[in-house]
């Protein structure tokens, strides 16, 4: 494939991922709306819903890993675009409990991570994150990838400041038909065959670390992350109008972060980059709850997903780095399982400890977390990467 024809299909898969990311935008902000305020189940509940969503977009992930490397990229692409637009149907027509659970976990709503990493509908990750390093190349990977999350986080924020104009419910209807046309996109898309053999896997190794690593994110991401609206409707009482600025204020600044991920990756290398930004995004969340002050919490939900997601393509890039071609689909879609399904059990807790007024201890939990997680990162990573780096040197 020429490198024209590349671009070509690169811009084809970035406008498809743009309006699945709109779609994601409205249902992240609709869907916890929909249940505590227009339902009024419990955060418990909801707990619940995310818990069970999150545990089936891990194993929806790894399916789709394997049928990316295994049977064909274009075709499981589609598999996986079919799926949201499906998911937000169910809801426009009934809000029952089984309508949500259901809607929840075909659609992937479990809030883990942010939206430009798959916050909602992340089964679709591996193939894309597959696709994505298919078209292009070591030497301007992390610039695709900070790109294509950058053009993801902004249609995200666009979408929960659209949610703003129409109700909860039509919030859905919109979802189910953007990200219905936007799979138009898929059409014109070719990408190469995968080639890999199912039962070959070379890349164990490199695959264990990552997830571990991977399981102690989403352990951290469940505590956390599905809860940051829920925690501002529940301890300071905000409306679905301003909690979508709120939404659309964080998104486009940890859109704009993401675009800092090529030069940090150059000054900080993979490790550094992780251990700076989710290091102080960790301290940071910690004081959340300890202050309850309306504008410091909302400056850190404005800036820590800007923190959490920085770095996201340098890992990214260094995954695709560590693996084989034939076995991206299986390494990203077990780096999905292993976070998504530490998640879960993560979402249900903090749930409860929300249900219990016990808000705090979540954050804590965190933090202790992230500390044990950014250690991992450099026993793995961090000597590998130095060698890396210094025979990349000698070579030049």
């Amino acid at each position: 494939m020429s490198e024209a024809e590349r671009k070509k299909q690169l811009l084809w898969l970035a406008c498809y991922r743009a309006a699945r990311s709109l779609s994601a935008g409205m249902i992240s902000l609709a869907f916890p709306f929909l249940v505590l305020k227009d339902l009024h189940h419990s955060a418990l509940t909801l707990g619940a819903i995310y818990a069970a969503a999150c545990a089936a977009a891990a194993g929806q992930g790894l399916l789709i890993g394997i049928l990316a490397d295994v049977w064909s990229r274009t075709k499981t692409l589609w598999l996986a675009a079919v799926i949201l637009p499906v998911s937000a149907g169910i809801l426009c027509f009934s809000t029952s409990l089984w309508a949500l659970f259901l809607a929840a976990i075909l659609g992937g709503y479990s809030a883990t991570g942010s939206l430009m990493g798959g916050g909602v509908g992340g089964a679709a990750q591996p193939i894309q994150n597959a696709a994505l390093t298919d078209l292009s190349s070591s030497e301007n990977r992390t610039k695709f990838f900070s790109w294509f999350m950058f053009l993801s986080g902004l249609a995200a924020a666009a979408g929960t400041l659209l949610t703003r104009l129409v109700s909860v419910r039509g919030a859905f209807w919109a979802a189910a038909i953007i990200s219905a046309a936007g799979m138009a996109f898929l059409i014109p898309l070719r990408l190469p065959p995968p080639g890999g053999k199912l039962g070959q896997l070379k890349s164990a190794r490199v695959l264990g670390q990552f997830s571990i690593t991977g399981a102690l994110n989403g352990l951290s991401q469940g505590l956390i992350t599905p809860f940051l609206i829920p925690f501002f409707i529940l301890v300071f009482h905000v409306t679905a109008k301003r909690m979508s600025i709120y939404g659309f204020i964080s998104g486009s600044l940890g859109a704009l972060a993401i675009l800092a991920a090529p030069a940090l990756g150059r000054r900080l290398g993979f490790v550094r980059s992780i251990a700076w930004t989710r290091g102080l995004g960790a301290a940071l969340l910690v004081l959340m709850p300890l202050i309850r002050f309306l504008p410091f919490d909302l400056f850190v939900y404005f800036f820590t997903p800007t923190l959490r997601v920085a770095a996201m393509p340098v890992q990214k890039n260094a995954m695709a780095a560590m693996v084989a071609r034939a076995e991206l689909g299986r390494v990203f879609g077990w780096n999905q399982v292993s976070r998504l399904a530490a998640s879960a059990g993560a979402i249900f807790f903090t749930g409860a400890m929300f249900g219990l007024a016990d808000i705090g201890f979540p954050f804590y939990c965190y933090g202790a977390v992230m500390a044990v997680n950014i250690g991992l990162y450099f026993k793995f990573f961090r000597a590998a990467e130095i060698a890396a780096t210094a025979a990349a040197a000698e070579a030049a």
